[in-house]
């Protein structure tokens, strides 16, 4: 009986089937039950899931136990972190999993000490860079469950990751519950159980103890364990204990083979509205808070302690039955206003650090800044006064701008029998939005001028004055007309250095300044900006053309189908009916050029308006089960896609608007390739990963090729450049061979959390409850660009292009109450970051120091170059510890780096 190691623990969703709150009452009554039976047994071990959130929301209800919690983690007895949350790897950024184990670990360690160990039990297959992610936070073991390929044949095997990195890592057959039933049953009865136990698993380790996880979902291992005589440890002690054997079988990148366990592929394309959300909110944290304040207000306390609070909200809400949108509707709502929350914490520190900038410029000037570490050409939009509807730069060059569209200038007029009651509308200086300029009286019409960015001075005492003395003079009723300034919209293409600000100011309007890039030409149906020519065809899809002849046609194409699968799988129904044909199509001109062109194609589509089926899914009246075909009522669904080509873009934007009427149903949008493809590559979680035409089958689930990209997706010289993580395929024709198309899910609507006869997967993969919620109706727009390339994607550039789409300019109105003196401050860069293939990952303040976090998106070695105003540099791990010195001659380092690596600098 001494063959096996028994790791009591628990697995616990933090929120499912229930909102957080409601299962938080079950974690405070099952971590009582834990610690007091470890009170009183010394012998006693717990490991509680490898995620530190579930011991701090406990704490919230119990920091009187707080002692407790401190002494048995000391003792090496009770097993806390190294995670914050178990994340959904595929679903949140590659920086948002290294701040997961930061804030992971540290709060271990100040509970007595972390588990070393990578604990990965639940989720839904594992990132291509985990194993470099766990050895950069001092993680030298793995341990999962999911998505281990049909090659491993034994609980151990190596694994390998994008960069080379190699961690150990610990298979476990029959998932983080294999040993749930050992003490069900009469004790007398315990040899013949675990005889079973050894072998069945003994088949998988030869040699050696067994590792026997006991425990299961939300529930705490039996408290009289330690009579049966067994070997107790925690998952650390056990993992912990001595070297790995050598000769271990290699597994290589990503797990995401079905072969083993359900990887339930459908969550990155359940729920959409999550994703877009999460994406903007990394986004909104990792590109523009965090590097902007540390660049231009680094020593702002209020500002680090908001991002602190924005990253806990980001963290909390990556887990795997959070952002995957595999829960309750209720559940879903309280993520997604976390979500919201958190990205609207790191806007709060855009917006502190662009007031900072807008006070360094006059009413008349306006401040753009690149969220990017090299220099970047771009649009950005403003507002100006029509007098004054031009920009120029530092040297009095008009910029190169084009005018979209020209405000109202009557914003209201009503009538007021008492006109003093215009002061309950005027809040200090804003009215209508607007700020006040001027007033004046003339017979019975009072007029108040307002500006979007009113350059005069203004005290409110004197409007107070100037209404009373009117109002005193002539009794009403009055006409009082609220008249904006003339103002026109203006796109205007600037040149901002890396990391830095250009200052432009408001000049009288003049001929249109040639831009230094070919303009965009609209005629009829077509936008070309001499890079890329986009046509709308008949049908509403776009051919699209490069300068060097490469073709892509049938872009856009959208296609309907029948989804009678659930939040965690989708599934067509068995007598599908395929809707790709539009009723109709228009198109309309929005923009002219030169700088922008803009064309709306609108299309509407007769889908059918739900699943149809003979039976009805229990309990749940007016809900189908398991689905066999579609409805034949139809509903009138409208997609619009506005097709934007910008001046001196390799690339068209898109922006689809899908306005769902109907159930049950996936929506995708299709492009030709422009070359057949057998092979994709997709980013996300700072690795390129290269995948076929299918997936791996075997684990009870239809291996469907499905599969998440979160900054680009390319194949057969087509990429889309994404904002979010969204889920591609590529589509090969019925009798397979290379794919002729790619396929991008925009959304699939479905009724419950999980269908007990879903016709892909074998078993439940949680309680049948409908989600009216996930069948996502209304309007959902859905932004990515579409870019053609030859060759290779990292000789096209492609990471770069992606954020390039992804990062626009910050434009800031200045602020200082009167016009600065001319001439205009030049260009102004911070730090610059080059290098082939080398992108930024994150850039901090910390500690005094500048944390920059690079990252090689190449296949072949490079060589990062870092150029600032910097004086000491040090190589840091991925948990900031500074691990030695740099050479920085005059403000540069160079760090070489093998492909795929993550590096940390800390610069001072």
């Amino acid at each position: 009986m001494t063959e096996i190691v028994v790791v009591p623990h628990t697995h616990w969703d933090r929120e499912w089937y229930l909102p957080f709150q409601r299962f938080r009452m079950g974690l405070v009554r099952m971590l009582d039950e834990v610690l007091d039976t470890m009170a009183a047994d010394p012998a006693y071990r717990f490991t509680m899931d490898g995620q530190l959130a579930a011991i701090e929301d406990y704490l919230e209800i119990r920091p009187e136990r707080r002692a407790d919690i401190e002494r048995f983690v000391t003792e090496g007895r009770f097993a806390a972190g190294p995670w914050l949350i178990l994340s959904d790897e595929f679903l949140c950024s590659g920086e948002t999993l290294m701040r997961n184990l930061e804030y992971g670990l540290r709060g271990a360690r100040a509970l007595g000490g972390a588990m070393e160990v990578g604990y990965l039990p639940d989720q839904f297959g594992h990132c291509a860079q985990m194993p470099q992610i766990l050895t950069l936070a001092g993680l030298t073991v793995a341990c999962l469950w999911r998505g281990v390929p049909a090659s491993v044949r034994r609980d151990m095997f190596a694994w390998r990751g994008a960069d080379g990195t190699v961690i150990p890592t610990r298979y476990l057959p029959d998932g983080y519950g294999n040993a749930v039933g050992l003490f069900s049953g009469p004790p007398e009865a315990l040899p013949e159980r675990v005889a079973a136990f050894t072998a069945a698993m003994r088949p998988w380790r030869p040699e050696g103890p067994l590792l026997a996880m006991y425990g299961a979902d939300h529930s705490a291992p039996a408290a009289d364990i330690t009579a049966a005589g067994l070997p107790l440890a925690t998952l650390h002690e056990f993992l912990r204990s001595g070297a790995p054997p050598a000769g271990l079988p290699v597994v290589e990148g990503e797990l995401r083979s079905h072969a083993r366990a359900n990887i339930l592929p459908g969550v990155v394309s359940a729920r959409v509205p999550l994703k877009h959300a999460m994406g903007h909110a990394e986004r909104t944290l990792t590109r523009y808070a965090e590097p902007l304040s540390a660049l231009w207000a680094p020593d702002d306390g209020a500002a680090r302690r908001m991002i602190e609070l924005a990253w806990r909200g980001v963290i909390a809400c990556s887990g795997h039955d959070s952002v995957t949108g595999c829960g309750a509707d209720e559940t879903a709502r309280q993520v997604a206003a976390r979500i919201a929350e958190a990205g609207q914490i790191g806007q709060a520190v855009v917006d502190m650090v662009s007031a900072s900038l807008a006070r360094e410029a006059g009413r008349d000037r306006l401040v753009v800044v690149n969220p990017s570490p090299y220099p970047r050409a771009g649009l950005v939009l403003i507002d100006l006064p029509e007098a004054r509807g031009r920009l120029a730069g530092h040297d009095g060059r008009a910029v190169p701008s084009q005018v979209l569209g020209r405000a109202p200038t009557l914003l209201d007029e009503s009538v007021l029998d008492d006109l003093t009651r215009l002061l309950g509308r005027v809040h200090e200086r804003e009215l209508f939005g607007h700020e006040i300029v001027s007033w004046y009286a003339e017979g019975d019409l009072f007029t108040v001028v307002v500006s979007r960015h009113a350059t005069t001075g203004y005290r409110y005492a004197d409007l107070r004055t100037a209404v009373l003395d009117a109002a005193a003079n002539r009794p009403g009723p009055w006409r009082v007309r609220t008249v904006a300034e003339p103002v026109v919209t203006v796109a205007a293409r600037v040149e901002v250095p890396a990391f830095g600000r250009t200052i432009l100011a408001a000049v009288p309007e003049e001929p249109p300044t040639t831009a230094d890039v070919p303009p965009v030409r609209v005629e009829g149906h077509i936008l070309d900006n001499g890079l890329l020519r986009a046509e709308v065809m008949a049908d509403g899809t776009l051919e699209l053309t490069t300068a060097g002849g490469l073709r892509a046609g049938g872009v856009g194409r959208i296609v309907d189908g029948g989804d009678v699968g659930d939040t965690y799988n989708h599934a067509p129904p068995a007598e599908d009916r395929l809707i790709s044909t539009p009723s109709s199509v228009t198109v309309t001109r929005t923009a002219e050029g030169p700088l922008v062109g803009v064309l709306e194609v609108t299309r509407t589509y007769d889908w059918p308006v739900r699943a149809e089926d003979r039976r009805q899914a229990p309990g749940i009246p007016g809900a189908v089960s398991g689905g066999r075909g579609r409805a034949v009522e139809t509903a009138v669904a409208v997609v619009t896609t506005r097709v934007e080509s910008r001046a001196g873009e390799p690339y068209v934007r898109l922006a689809v608007t899908v306005d769902n009427p109907c159930r049950d149903h996936r929506v995708r949008w299709h492009a030709g390739l422009p070359r057949a493809a057998e092979e994709s590559f997709a980013e996300g979680q700072y690795a390129v990963v290269r995948r076929g035409t299918a997936a791996e089958g075997g684990g009870g689930e239809e291996p469907l090729p499905t599969f998440p990209a979160e900054g680009f997706a390319a194949a057969g010289g087509l990429a889309v450049l994404l904002g979010h993580v969204m889920e591609y395929e590529l589509v090969a024709p019925p009798g397979g061979g290379a794919a002729g198309e790619m396929a991008l899910t925009l959304l699939r609507a479905v009724g419950f959390l999980s269908r007990n006869d879903n016709p892909l997967r074998d078993e439940p993969a949680g309680p049948q409850i409908a989600t009216p919620d996930a069948q996502c109706p209304g309007p959902l727009t859905t932004r990515f660009a579409v870019h053609l390339y030859e060759g290779t994607w990292d000789g096209a550039g492609l990471p770069r292009l992606a954020e390039d789409h992804r990062l626009d300019l910050l434009a800031v109105p200045g602020a200082a109450p009167a016009a600065l003196p001319a001439p205009l401050p030049p260009p102004e860069p911070r730090l610059e970051i080059g290098g082939a293939g080398v992108v930024l990952g994150a850039l901090r303040e910390r500690e005094g120091w500048l944390e920059v976090r690079l990252v090689a998106e190449c296949p072949t070695a490079t060589e990062a170059v870092v150029a600032g105003r910097f004086t000491e540099a040090r190589l840091a791990d991925g948990l900031g510890r500074r691990l030695r010195p740099l050479p920085a001659a005059d403000g540069t380092v160079r760090v070489s780096l093998r492909p795929f690596e993550v590096a940390t600098l800390h610069l001072s």
